[in-house]
């Protein structure tokens, strides 16, 4: 489960220096208790601009604070990060909303795209403040044909106790390639992984974030090959999976190009699982946009027969 602190928990809601000292020990406490368990909490760079007292932003009310305190904490929100604003913005069709308000490129709405596209995400918080609600309801809504919209529950910390509990709970982060290959097998009951499709890892040096959006894309498929009725027909659940997925200009999942097809056809050419005597092109691919890795796998899925992956590692289209 990745964590990112809430921005809009700071909107001025302090009197004097003294609470807002004490209020922000809490977030720098829960950062700590997130460190414990070998996760970090992501920011925004923005959020010094946040007021902290009524005209005083927050930058101004740190840098009131003890120099050693005032540098911690500027290094982490000013410089070091990590920042989760650094990944790519929404496009201009789609935004998110929260109890009424836009909250498309604040903390609460990247914690919600995350977990809309499968990566655990939760929030903490200043208390007090207007967001000491938890889970927070956030709405994703796309206006470009055909027109979607899903709402997703976001998990919100404002203690150190609860977090703690909840990141108990949570499965470990991944840490390596080969980690993600175990929870690959184990959990895509739907999926069958080639015997050495994970073999072109090796040497890629292991990003966790690509890890977490793999794991994803196997889950997507994963569920995509559940959906289907006793007739063989996508249920209504696959066909929004299918539009929401696999079809338009930005879909993490398409096919390969023509101009793909015919360029690199050798390289998109595997042995069947199934059938080693048959080697097939495989053109379809899930896209890692922030790392150049793919995963290839066998379409259209079908009811009633397994989703071949044959291929998880760099892009094999590279020009």
């Amino acid at each position: 489960m990745d964590l990112i602190a809430n921005n809009l928990s700071v909107h001025g809601q302090f009197s004097d220096m003294a609470s807002f000292r004490r209020s922000f020990s809490g977030l720098i406490a829960m950062r700590q208790m997130a460190r414990r368990w070998n996760r970090d909490v992501y920011c925004d760079r923005q959020m010094t601009q946040a007021e902290a007292m009524p005209g005083v932003p927050m930058a101004k009310a740190v840098g009131s604070l003890p120099e050693a305190e005032r540098r911690a904490i500027m290094t982490w929100l000013d410089r070091g990060g990590p920042f989760w604003d650094d990944v790519e913005r929404r496009g201009e069709d789609e935004w998110l909303e929260s109890n009424g308000d836009l909250v498309t490129n604040t903390s609460v709405g990247e914690a919600a795209f995350r977990s809309i596209h499968g990566v655990e995400t939760g929030l903490v918080s200043i208390t007090p403040s207007e967001w000491n609600m938890s889970p927070v309801l956030v709405t994703w809504r796309k206006v470009k044909e055909p027109a979607e919209q899903m709402t997703v529950e976001v998990g919100n910390w404002w203690e150190t106790s609860a977090l703690a509990s909840a990141l108990e709970a949570a499965a470990p982060p991944l840490a390596s390639w080969h980690q993600l290959r175990e929870v690959a097998l184990r959990r895509f009951d739907r999926l069958v992984f080639g015997e050495s499709c994970f073999d072109p890892l090796a040497g890629v040096p292991f990003a966790r974030g690509a890890a977490d959006r793999l794991a994803w894309g196997f889950g997507v498929l994963n569920q995509l090959a559940g959906c289907f009725d006793e007739s063989g027909k996508l249920t209504q659940e696959g066909k929004q999976l299918s539009n929401q997925y696999f079809h338009g200009d930005m879909a993490p999942f398409s096919d390969s190009s023509k101009r793909e097809k015919n360029q690199f056809r050798r390289q998109l050419t595997f042995r069947h699982p199934a059938k080693p005597e048959e080697w097939v092109l495989f053109g379809w691919h899930g896209k890692m946009k922030r790392h150049l890795i793919r995963f290839h796998f066998s379409w259209p899925v079908q009811a009633n027969e397994p989703v071949y992956v044959v291929y998880v590692g760099p892009k094999i289209t590279k020009r």
